[in-house]
């Protein structure tokens, strides 16, 4: 039962990794904790038959990237799907300029959603209206963006780095290499390192990063390489997904623990809520089993799911 970092290829969709997902463990019991748009690489996060009950859990959890945007060139998708819809002249790029455009991105941001997303707005999903030709009034969203760090700028995405050293996600001349989309053409890039809330879009930064230097701009691509504590360095490739371990449910909870007795976890299996002084989400064990998820205020300790 466990919960398991996969390494999701370039052109399938998460529902793919899902579907192979249950093939290989023999079980229509899998569930994701974030998508990944096809056009994207890296970290999806599996959780199998029992585990399904931490997905809950795990889809507020924080999430780090490189993203490659590509400027002068914009798109319906914002990202190298296509096709292209605007261009525009780009003017030499100084690091320094945009590293300081950078930064009114970062901290808490409203972000308006890519029309082509899985997002509903009165029943309808809008990526279905924006393929039939429409378009939604997408309202604006809070999202956090705890940190953006610009590794290099590039004539071209074919220029830019595509290997990176695991531990800092550095450019290096060995570790893991990367296969992005084909690019959509010969547009200056910048390369980022990045470190969101859950519920942004990395396809709406790259808009936004653009209109901020006054161009059309798209997500050339796109590596998870961070999903909570799951790291795309201990991710598993499809291939692997069969035989691999993953960790278990309380491992995979990124909440501080309480340790409680007998009488404790009876309470809480039973609905009840023992008084604690604790305060915020926590994970409550018993001799090292999973006993329940709980939020403290300060006086009592409530249930939000209980493990038998």
């Amino acid at each position: 039962m466990p919960v398991i970092a996969v390494d999701k290829p370039l052109h399938l969709t998460s529902h793919d990794v899902v579907n192979r997902a249950r093939r290989a463990r023999k079980t229509k019991r899998v569930g994701h904790t974030g998508t990944l748009d096809p056009l994207a690489t890296g970290v999806l996060v599996l959780a199998v038959d029992d585990s399904t009950k931490v997905v809950q859990f795990m889809e507020a959890d924080s999430k780090d990237y490189l993203a490659w945007i590509s400027l002068g060139a914009g798109t319906p998708t914002l990202d190298a799907e296509g096709p292209i819809n605007q261009t525009a002249d780009v003017p030499p790029l100084d690091a320094e300029e945009i590293r300081a455009m950078l930064g009114q991105f970062t901290g808490p941001q409203q972000q308006i959603p890519p029309q082509y997303s899985a997002i509903q707005v009165g029943g309808q999903r809008a990526y279905a209206v924006a393929r039939a030709g429409g378009e939604l009034k997408l309202p604006a969203r809070d999202v956090m963006i705890h940190s953006l760090d610009l590794l290099g700028v590039y004539g071209r995405v074919q220029d830019a780095p595509r290997t990176f050293e695991p531990q800092g996600w550095n450019p290096a001349e060995t570790g893991l290499t990367f296969t992005l989309p084909d690019a959509l053409g010969d547009f200056p890039t910048m390369l980022l390192r990045a470190s969101v809330g859950s519920g942004t879009y990395l396809r709406s930064l790259a808009r936004d990063v653009g209109t901020a230097l006054g161009l059309p701009a798209h997500l050339s691509g796109l590596v998870r390489t961070r999903v909570g504590r799951y790291s795309l360095s201990d991710a598993v490739t499809l291939e692997d997904l069969a035989e691999a371990s993953g960790l278990p449910d309380l491992a995979a909870l990124d909440f501080p623990r309480i340790e409680a007795d007998v009488q404790m976890a009876r309470e809480l299996r039973q609905g009840k809520r023992p008084r604690r002084s604790e305060v915020g989400r926590h994970v409550v064990t018993l001799d090292g089993e999973l006993v329940a998820v709980v939020d403290g205020d300060g006086e009592q300790l409530k249930v939000v799911r209980a493990w038998a």
